[in-house]
């Protein structure tokens, strides 16, 4: 394999040419940003933040195929991924994801003491996920911890604070990931029912959409709820029913469990982050302070 094509499976192998997960794990951290400055934050750390969840998504992907080298091969949406084709072997994989959370922790290295001792535990979280599904009912669930974590990072960074409305905006997201992650889950259920992998879908059962949608229901109410005690205004609000419109139309999408319906629902997910970001963002621009 010529230095091209190598660079090109590993950017593969870190998933850049589906950007998805980034975009999932970016919105709640651009929230959190936000609510922390009351608008606009300090652009160097905006930017820090940005690359650093590029870097830290990268790197869990990484870690997440080298965790199911074994399995992917017999799961129809992972089997052509670099590593279950043999492409990446276990040392190269090690070795990039390394590389890519040194990088991450190096940018948050200008940031304050409390950024960099909360990077610890939002590194052992995106190292230890993918190992969960071998033996937690709801691996969904920690992967909500994980995908959150950039939100009291976002709170230190910003105001080297962290204040209570931080663990709400976590459990709101948490939520949020529980419900796209259990539809993205719905599309392996066969596959990993056959291998004995540990799903929400599968732990849910027949209730398997519902359980999406009682936690996109969840997710919803605690952000009005936070929209309350910010004093947010209508277009913080605005976003939230854009955001409830689109859930609605992903449950058209799920509801007979068709599989690519199922993961065309999961992608989906990024305008609902995205519209409430926007809502947000808006709501300090219009009122300030």
């Amino acid at each position: 394999m010529n230095a091209s094509d190598r660079i090109k499976t590993y950017a593969q192998l870190m998933r850049l040419d589906k950007p998805i997960g980034i975009l999932l794990l970016l919105w709640p951290m651009l929230w959190g940003l936000w609510f922390a400055a009351q608008g606009l934050p300090d652009f160097h750390i905006l930017v820090i933040f940005v690359l650093g969840t590029i870097l830290m998504r990268s790197a869990g992907c990484v870690i997440n195929d080298y965790a199911d080298r074994k399995i992917d091969p017999h799961v129809e949406r992972t089997k052509n991924r670099p590593m279950a084709a043999g492409k990446v072997s276990s040392k190269e994989a090690l070795l990039l994801a390394t590389g890519l959370s040194l990088c991450a922790f190096l940018l948050i290295l200008p940031l304050n003491q409390l950024t960099i001792l909360l990077s610890v535990p939002a590194l052992f979280l995106a190292g230890t996920y993918p190992f969960t599904k071998r033996f937690f009912a709801m691996p969904q669930a920690y992967l909500g911890i994980a995908f959150s974590f950039g939100i009291p990072m976002a709170f230190a960074a910003q105001t080297n604070g962290l204040p209570s409305i931080i663990w709400i905006l976590m459990l709101a997201n948490l939520f949020w990931v529980i419900a796209y992650d259990t539809a993205y889950a719905i599309v392996d259920k066969p596959d990993d029912l056959k291998i004995g992998i540990r799903t929400s879908a599968i732990t849910f059962g027949r209730f398997d959409v519902m359980g999406v949608m009682v936690c996109h229901t969840l997710f919803i109410a605690i952000m009005l709820g936070i929209g309350s005690l910010q004093h947010m205004g209508m277009a913080y609000y605005a976003g939230l029913i854009a955001a409830a419109g689109l859930i609605g139309y992903q449950y058209s999408l799920i509801r007979n469990r068709d599989r690519a319906l199922c993961f065309k629902a999961f992608l989906h997910n990024n305008w609902v982050g995205m519209v409430v970001f926007v809502g947000i963002a808006l709501d300090f621009l219009i009122y300030p302070g």
